[in-house]
């Protein structure tokens, strides 16, 4: 996986909002190629988001996640400045950690 993340987090308030676009396959492990072989599985199993170095989300993917999955969410006490960093681990056992600075 050579492409980043797409990370941006936005104050507001008391919190921020964080959309994520993850570059990944994500095969189910059920598609066939042209030749008729099942494509091996390849997914996203974890997510995690960390705001200045203390986790703040943790989810389990599994193989019904689409294409470059999109992921927003809301993280209250963040502010502008503040640092918020993205791990996804596949099943393969690679992995992406990407950062960005709440505006």
């Amino acid at each position: 996986m050579a492409d980043p993340m797409r990370i941006r987090a936005q104050a507001s308030g008391d919190k921020a909002t964080v959309r994520v676009l993850m570059s990944h396959e994500m095969e189910s492990g059920q598609r066939k190629d042209a030749a008729g072989k099942t494509v091996p599985a390849w997914y996203i199993q974890e997510v995690t988001a960390n705001l200045n170095g203390k986790q703040v989300l943790a989810a389990e993917w599994g193989p019904a996640v689409s294409k470059n999955p999109f992921l927003q969410f809301a993280v209250k006490g963040a502010k502008a400045g503040d640092k918020i960093a993205v791990t996804w681990k596949d099943n393969k056992g690679e992995s992406r950690t990407d950062e960005a600075t709440v505006s």
